[in-house]
């Protein structure tokens, strides 16, 4: 949501009130407040603090606070009324609806029990006129704050909602779940509610993740939470799994916990009990899309088997076969529930766009989705650019384009790759994948969560025809120094916001690696996650085979993968594209 032009109108109202308890005094006198029940013994059972945060010519940002003062509650509701034409359009840790002028805030699954005298807190954007009040009237499950000095008490348990009907495309008609936690981090920076409503991918890392890690929410509260989201229509849930023996063989910023052996481990203890919740029919009718081990089976095509950018570790994992058993295995097992939609990382353009590795890399895919029991069958479609930073769009040149009889492809920036950006890849990949055996039906997805390149370093055209390095160098709108540069990228924006069939063969456009999740620490940080420190992510680091030998283009001061990198995330909204 725009902010331009705003007004910052600060309003703050305790909410002590109760019907007719704000009097309107006489024209020209001031508005007073009624005090409630004078001669009253008992205490209300509830009170809210409702702050208009910000407000400008088309909408508002406000904060709400609800504090029980009955018996303990185990789930809650608030419910009030607009005064004027205020419509919701996103909300953060309570499932915020409206019909009407009427609005409901839903508790979610861990801020949900308030003890007497608890209180939990979410907030909302709306559109609005300008000149939005405080609401007359709250109501607590049912109760008036202020109004009423019985307590609230918990309302009915709502019933399973009923399993939906497998779709082609997930996305299509459907709403996304929005991770409270990524939605607080978001909300909490500044200017960080214009985006704190989208939906983002849930990260499951470890097996410790499973459960909830360090405190956090595991997935069945995510799930939970996503009911509570769901309403009476369709909600997408965006499951990473990624925790692969040997994982991530090319980088150390996102080793895993699991050594390049522990291919038990990894279906007893992280895939069966991740594929046992997933079959709870309490889920069943969720619209589960899980994308398969990111940065995996590509590197087994292009950093294994004596290319110049093998390593050591990709020859492992080439030779012992774990990733394509465990990817295999884990597109069977999940794919076992009828809600759950698999699609399985295909990198980006930057790393399978040339010759050698493009149909080599669809083979790779094939094997591994007919290893360990999957089939075909099970595999939705595929994913790029995840946790990348590749442009969805180069609009200042084309594969096709010469300068003065030099091809782009033999340009430093192309070097003789097939593609210049992410959607004509990821078009042409579906087609090989259809080739080479996986349904005609399959869909891509394209994570457009870092890839905007906006800010004043756009081009606003084709570079100068000097030579065709110039040309290419003058207007592509990925300004990163390289494309082979991943970490922590200075210069970033947000990209396309999500959304559901953007393009011909293309599922949606999503938020699968959070924004503002840092790739990789800019230094090496002691941990128990397993996660190691890559160079790449050194903003010091002059390169290696894998980006040319170039400067690494990172952000300094980065903690270690998946942390809250306050920096970054404001290098992704100045930058985005299109702009907030």
């Amino acid at each position: 949501m725009s902010r331009t032009s705003r007004t910052n109108l600060r309003r703050s109202r305790m909410a002590l009130i109760a019907a007719g308890a704000l009097v309107a005094a006489a024209a020209g006198s001031a508005a007073a407040v009624a005090p409630f029940g004078a001669t009253a013994a008992a205490a209300a059972g509830c009170t809210v603090d409702y702050k208009i945060q910000n407000q400008w010519n088309g909408g508002l940002t406000a904060a709400v606070s609800v504090t029980n003062n009955g018996a303990a509650l185990s789930s809650w509701q608030l419910q009030w009324s607009f005064a004027g034409s205020e419509q919701i359009s996103q909300g953060w840790n309570a499932t915020v609806s409206q019909s009407g002028a009427a609005v409901t805030a839903k508790s979610l699954s861990y801020n949900g029990a308030l003890a007497t005298g608890g209180s939990a807190s979410f907030g909302f954007n709306a559109s609005g006129n300008g000149n939005s009040t405080v609401p007359a009237t709250f109501k607590l499950n049912g109760v008036t704050c202020n109004g009423d000095s019985t307590g609230p008490t918990d309302p009915p348990d709502p019933t399973d909602p009923p399993a939906g009907s497998k779709v082609n495309n997930p996305y299509a008609g459907a709403k996304v779940y929005v991770n409270p936690e990524w939605s607080a981090n978001a909300a909490a920076e500044p200017g960080g509610s214009r985006v704190a409503n989208q939906p983002t991918g849930v990260w499951l890392d470890r097996i410790a993740a499973i459960e909830g890690a360090n405190g956090g929410m595991g997935l069945r509260d995510h799930l939970d939470a996503a009911l509570a989201q769901k309403g009476s229509g369709e909600l997408v849930v965006q499951l990473v799994i990624y925790n692969l023996p040997g994982r991530d063989c090319s980088a150390l910023a996102s080793n895993g916990e699991l050594g390049p052996t522990e291919i038990g481990r990894y279906k007893t203890e992280y895939i069966d009990p991740i594929a046992a919740i997933l079959a709870d029919s309490k889920y069943a009718g969720l619209r589960i899309v899980t994308t398969v081990e990111i940065d995996s089976l590509p590197n087994l095509v292009t950093n294994a088997g004596g290319r110049p950018t093998a390593t050591p570790a990709c020859d492992v994992m080439k030779a012992n076969g774990n990733y394509v058993k465990g990817v295999g295995y884990a597109l069977n097992k999940l794919g076992d529930a009828g809600n759950v939609y698999n699609y399985i990382d295909a990198g980006h353009h930057g790393w399978i766009g040339w010759d050698d590795n493009f149909g080599a890399s669809a083979d790779v895919f094939h094997q591994a989705a007919t290893a360990e029991g999957a089939t075909v069958d099970d595999v939705q479609g595929f994913i790029t650019n995840t946790a990348n930073y590749s442009a969805l769009k180069e609009t200042n040149f084309k594969i096709e384009d010469s300068v003065n009889g030099t091809s782009v492809r033999q340009s430093k920036w192309v070097d003789w790759n097939r593609y210049t950006d992410e959607l004509s890849f990821a078009q042409a990949f579906r087609t090989k994948l259809v080739s080479v055996g996986f349904k005609s039906d399959i869909g891509m997805l394209i994570d457009t969560s870092r890839n905007g390149w906006g800010g004043a370093a756009r081009p606003t055209g084709p570079g100068a025809t000097t030579s065709v390095d110039t040309y290419v160098d003058g207007g592509r709108n990925d300004r990163r120094i390289h494309l082979g540069n991943w970490c922590n990228q200075a210069g970033a924006g947000l990209g396309e916001r999500p959304k559901a069939a953007p393009e011909a063969g293309i599922d949606a456009y999503v938020w699968m690696k959070p924004p503002g999740e840092s790739d990789g620490s800019s230094k090496e940080i002691p941990n128990t996650e397993g996660k190691g420190f890559d160079r790449m992510c050194d903003p010091t680091y002059t390169g290696n085979a894998r980006n040319n030998n170039n400067m690494s283009g990172a952000l300094g001061d980065a903690p270690i993968s998946g942390k809250w990198f306050s920096a970054q995330f404001q290098e992704l909204m100045k930058n985005a594209y299109p702009a907030l």
